[in-house]
């Protein structure tokens, strides 16, 4: 049976353990999908996991995560880990958490919401009730969105 081996990446971003089928959520986040992208990204799909099952994997070259990326991405894959790879190394490793307070990176569903409204400069802010599951809700509205992965901006 043939096998299709990654390659190693020189420098840049491995994002593990992404929950299986988000991995191109992930791309919109970081902004492979919108933007013109210069280096290489892999994309691993259903891959098979000793500890968790199946996983999904994204590598991208010569590009480290912005904060509010990795915030962002704590929110739609409780497990992930993050990779900084510098000539062909592992220099740091960890696992993103979920904030106590997730500031200006989604939407509140509630249309009447004073953070969705265009002649107000209030940004959207919305307070963490569980981490396990994810629950969070809207600190202006106390709405909850049902669901949290198409509220990211």
């Amino acid at each position: 049976m043939k096998e299709l081996k990654v390659t190693p990446i020189k420098n840049g971003t491995v994002i593990d353990h992404i929950e299986s089928g988000r991995a191109f959520k992930i791309l919109r986040i970081i902004g492979v999908i919108e933007e013109e992208v210069k280096s290489t990204v892999s994309v691993l799909m259903h891959v098979k996991s000793k500890s968790t099952g199946w996983k999904d994997i994204v590598k991208v070259e010569d590009r480290e995560l912005l904060p509010s990326e990795v915030d962002k991405i704590a929110l739609i894959s409780s497990r992930v880990t993050i990779n900084i790879i510098r000539n062909f190394n592992v220099e740091k490793k960890y696992r993103p958490t979920v904030p106590d307070q997730v500031i200006g990176l989604m939407k509140c569903s509630n249309p009447n919401c004073i953070s969705n409204k265009e002649r107000e400069p209030i940004e959207s802010r919305f307070t963490v009730i569980s981490k396990e599951p994810l629950r969070i809700k809207c600190y202006y509205c106390e709405r909850e969105p049902s669901d949290i992965i198409k509220a990211i901006i």
